[in-house]
């Protein structure tokens, strides 16, 4: 009995020396504890952000100008289109800068390290008394205006980036004039940190699964 124990451990000592396999599981499953308990932190972070956000935006929220929630992308914060701009147009209404200044003082000081998508958003009806091409050319402008003015505020343009969706990612349907207001929408988007890491390695499901149960 005592052979074959003796046997068995040099045989795993061998495999170890060998393959250096269980060191490296090792390694890995310490690097993702500690991914998973980042990622919580700052999800933490950023839905005690949102709480900030609402105490400072609580007028505009009130008159439903402006609505938050967390995403899978991240802290969204949406403003109706026609709180930021003319029918048609990608110029920002200088009344709407005051709305935009509450928001880049938390970007500022409350989270300067992460990264900020603006993605602008338009309803179904087609372009016909401007100078865009499409809802994608509109939409796409709507978005820069936003960054350009958060970077003339003195945000890092490293952290910045825009997208134009057009009409193709509505969150309601283009049946109704109030429907088609909430699809009229530019979003600032407070990224996590570490979303990076998540998409970059899609298969790791716990880091997602947390993610997801965090945003509860």
């Amino acid at each position: 009995m005592k052979r074959m124990i003796t046997k068995r451990l040099i045989l795993f000592i061998l495999l170890f020396l060998v393959s250096g396999c269980t060191v490296v599981i090792q390694k890995g499953r310490r690097s993702d504890i500690e991914k998973i308990q980042s990622l919580k932190t700052e999800l933490e972070e950023l839905k005690s952000t949102k709480e900030l956000l609402e105490s400072r935006l609580s007028k505009e929220i009130g008159e439903k100008q402006v609505s938050l929630k967390m995403e899978e992308k991240g802290l969204v914060i949406t403003f109706v289109a026609e709180v930021l701009f003319d029918s048609g147009k990608a110029k920002l209404r200088r009344d709407s800068l005051p709305i935009l200044d509450k928001v880049v003082r938390v970007l500022k000081e409350d989270v300067p390290e992460n990264n900020i998508g603006i993605e602008g958003h338009t309803d179904n009806e087609p372009i016909k008394y401007s100078r865009w091409k499409s809802n994608w050319e509109l939409s796409a402008h709507r978005a820069l205006s936003v960054l350009h003015y958060l970077e003339s505020k003195g945000i890092d343009p490293r952290r910045l980036s825009a997208i134009g969706y057009g009409e193709y990612r509505p969150v309601a349907p283009n049946d109704t004039p109030e429907h088609k207001q909430l699809n009229r929408r530019v979003e600032i988007v407070i990224l996590p940190r570490s979303i990076k890491k998540i998409k970059e390695a899609p298969g790791n499901i716990s880091e997602e699964k947390v993610y997801k149960e965090e945003l509860k």
